[in-house]
């Protein structure tokens, strides 16, 4: 199924991470060449995580990404649409809250957060105005957001290469260790076509949030963009 596809249909992108669960992590780790453990620990370093802190994190996946902020003693709620990956982290991380959610939907009340943060998943969304609002109605006045995504390599031999990279070495690694290897084709697709960071800044902002910054990490392969509510 195309990168297009796959995006005008939410249901086909969770049964596309229900299929891919068991293995995600791993493969994340494979793909990036073990970069993702770095950029998680830029992803905490930024939010700064405090006792009591109340934090979204939404596309939590298997919660990987909630655990360093649990540790930090943040109230953290693990949220993903993909009930395969909600399963597979239950029995990861027993101790973790995991909760059903769509980000064009969420299931929490009003000021709800005092951050809301997404890892790895906001390319992934079908409809990412709505998302951004929802984000912003459910963090509480002057709490934040850190969206940790895909960008694009600021240095043009770096991103060629890059580009290359992607879709040379996804297809065969994830046939090895995949059970759903299509899904990393889409994937690298979705990574390739994702905009570059001053758009997402624009289009962060026009949702209603207020300073918006971005930081790029390995070159401008993953950016950090962070706004906080007004």
């Amino acid at each position: 199924m195309s990168r297009a596809t796959l995006q005008k249909d939410p249901k086909a992108v969770a049964a596309m991470f229900d299929d891919t669960a068991a293995k995600y992590d791993l493969m994340n780790d494979v793909m990036s060449l073990g970069q993702t453990r770095l950029w998680r620990r830029a992803v905490l370093q930024s939010l700064e995580p405090k006792p009591g802190e109340r934090i979204l994190d939404i596309a939590a996946g298997t919660g990987t990404s909630s655990v360093p902020l649990r540790k930090a003693g943040a109230d953290v709620v693990s949220a993903d649409f993909s009930l395969g990956m909600l399963h597979q982290g239950q029995r990861q991380y027993p101790d973790l809250d995991f909760s059903a959610a769509d980000a064009t939907r969420l299931p929490f009340a009003d000021d709800a957060f005092d951050t809301v943060t997404m890892s790895f998943g906001f390319r992934n969304v079908v409809d990412s105005a709505a998302a951004l609002g929802e984000f912003l109605r459910v963090t509480r006045p002057g709490g934040q957001l850190l969206i940790c995504e895909f960008s694009q390599p600021v240095n043009q031999l770096f991103r060629t290469v890059y580009s290359e990279y992607l879709m040379a070495a996804f297809p065969p690694v994830a046939r090895t260790l995949s059970s759903n290897p299509d899904s990393y084709v889409y994937l690298a697709e979705s990574i390739q076509a994702w905009p570059a960071q001053r758009e997402l800044a624009t289009t962060i902002g026009a949702a209603g949030w207020s300073d918006v910054q971005w930081r790029n990490l390995t070159g401008g392969i993953v950016a950090l963009h962070r706004a906080v509510k007004p």
